[in-house]
C-alpha cells in the first residue's frame, strides 16, 4: 500500500494531541500507523452489499438461563429506601 502518512503528518497530529515524540518513537509510530491504514484499506475490499447495517449494539439474546430473581428490577426498587414510579429516590448530591 502506498504510505498514507509521513513524518510531517505524525508531527502534526502529534502537535494536535499535545503528545511529545522522541525521534526514536517516530519511526516505531509511523510504522504502526501505517499497519493500521494499510488494515483498514484490507477491510474497504470486502463485498458488504448483501449485509444488513446493525443498529443499537448486538441482537444476540442470552438463551442459556433466566433471569435470577435477585436481579430483577422490581426486587432491587422494593429493597431500596425511597422509590417513586420506579425510579430510585437518593439524597441530593449538591445543595
Amino acid at each position: 500500500m502506498d504510505n498514507l502518512i509521513n513524518k510531517n503528518t505524525l508531527k502534526y497530529l502529534a502537535e494536535l494531541s499535545r503528545i511529545e515524540l522522541k525521534e526514536q518513537e517516530e519511526e516505531k509510530i509511523l510504522k504502526d500507523l501505517q499497519k493500521i491504514l494499510d488494515y483498514f484499506n484490507l477491510l474497504k475490499e470486502i463485498d458488504t452489499k448483501n449485509v444488513e447495517p446493525m443498529m443499537g449494539g448486538t441482537i444476540a439474546k442470552n438463551i442459556f438461563r433466566e433471569e435470577e430473581e435477585k436481579f430483577k428490577k422490581e426486587k432491587l426498587t422494593e429493597q431500596f429506601l425511597e422509590n417513586q414510579d420506579n425510579f430510585l429516590k437518593i439524597p441530593p448530591v449538591f445543595e
